[in-house]
């Protein structure tokens, strides 16, 4: 078997991913996707590993039978361009990497933790101890987060939060998530939205992107957040309006955010402003490329379950995380 590697995220636990390969299984490793490049590599390929897949790359790649995502998205693999046979897996492992990140974030913005660093590093003691008009911070004990998809990444993040003592709402496409089995004050479906925005003190969004779910949180939701609300936005970045969004905390009508996911995202270089509004000029955001779930454990689970797939496939046993199929 012969598998073709070109997903950056995996070039550090190669060593991993080889050791837990079916014996005598051929690999050949890209430091990068190029199109041209992989559609020299593919012809005898049986299993493609990378973030894309064009028509170009199917049409080189004839006994290819697993195109495998290195994560949840697969929004960059042509699936017209499978080759008959062909099967598209993905693998997760995020969840935890994002529910710590979404912990830490809102800790740091409801203690001020950014600004009280960048004060101090020009000699002023940014606290309530040294100026009457700074408000005693509020902990995460006792506050109640509305959660706008309540999935992997939403189950995994009430799990962290509940244990500083915050209470819960879900908030489902369906509405169908059991409040008492899962702890939550209260579950309800989109239309109840507004209802759990007026009681949330933090809004945590995990939903999917896609035509429904785009700009569903904007200046009417931002606006029943309110001025001490915070949030986090770690699903994709059109699924808060990026006007509504900028509006609301330079006029602080939220208190802040803390924000994963963007507008705008750069080439290889790493180079690009995250969106066309001046996001770096605001004092009460916190700002990160799209890097909640990229941690160490992350990519070691998902290198653990494109092995097993590699191995399943064979073995001619039926594949996991299947999403595509031909």
């Amino acid at each position: 078997m012969r598998v073709v590697i070109a997903e950056s995220n995996l070039l550090p636990h190669r060593l991993l991913l080889e050791e837990l390969l079916p014996a005598g299984t051929a690999t050949s490793w890209h430091d990068a996707w190029e199109e041209q490049a992989l559609v020299e590599d593919l012809g005898d390929a049986d299993v493609y590993v990378g973030p894309r897949f064009t028509a170009a790359m199917g049409a080189a790649a004839g006994q290819l039978r697993l195109v495998h995502v290195a994560g949840a998205g697969y929004d960059g693999i042509d699936a017209s361009a499978l080759p008959d046979g062909c099967a598209c897996a993905n693998t997760f492992h995020h969840e935890s990497s994002i529910a710590e990140h979404i912990a830490a974030v809102l800790v740091a913005l409801r203690r001020n933790l950014v600004g009280q660093d960048a004060a101090l590093r020009r000699g002023t003691w940014t606290s309530s101890v040294y100026s009457r008009s700074i408000h005693q911070p509020e902990t995460l004990r006792g506050s109640t987060v509305a959660f706008l998809g309540f999935g992997h990444i939403g189950q995994a993040a009430w799990n962290l939060l509940r244990a500083f003592g915050a209470e819960g709402i879900a908030i489902t496409r369906s509405g169908g998530v059991d409040a008492d089995a899962q702890g939550l004050l209260w579950a309800g479906p989109t239309a109840r939205l507004g209802e759990a925005l007026a009681a949330a003190d933090i809004l945590v969004v995990s939903i999917p992107l896609s035509e429904e779910t785009a700009s569903v949180i904007g200046a009417v939701e931002l606006g029943q957040l309110g001025p001490n609300g915070l949030l986090v936005n770690v699903a994709r970045g059109p699924v808060v309006d990026e006007t509504a969004l900028y509006e609301a905390l330079r006029d602080r009508r939220i208190a802040g955010a803390a924000i994963d996911v963007w507008y705008q995202y750069p080439g290889p270089d790493g180079r690009s402003e995250p969106s066309r509004l001046p996001f770096g000029r605001l004092d009460n955001a916190i700002l990160t490329p799209h890097s909640s779930g990229v941690t160490a454990e992350t990519f070691r689970g998902r290198v653990r379950d494109i092995a097993e797939n590699i191995t399943r496939l064979s073995r001619n046993e039926p594949l996991k995380n299947v999403v595509i199929t031909r």
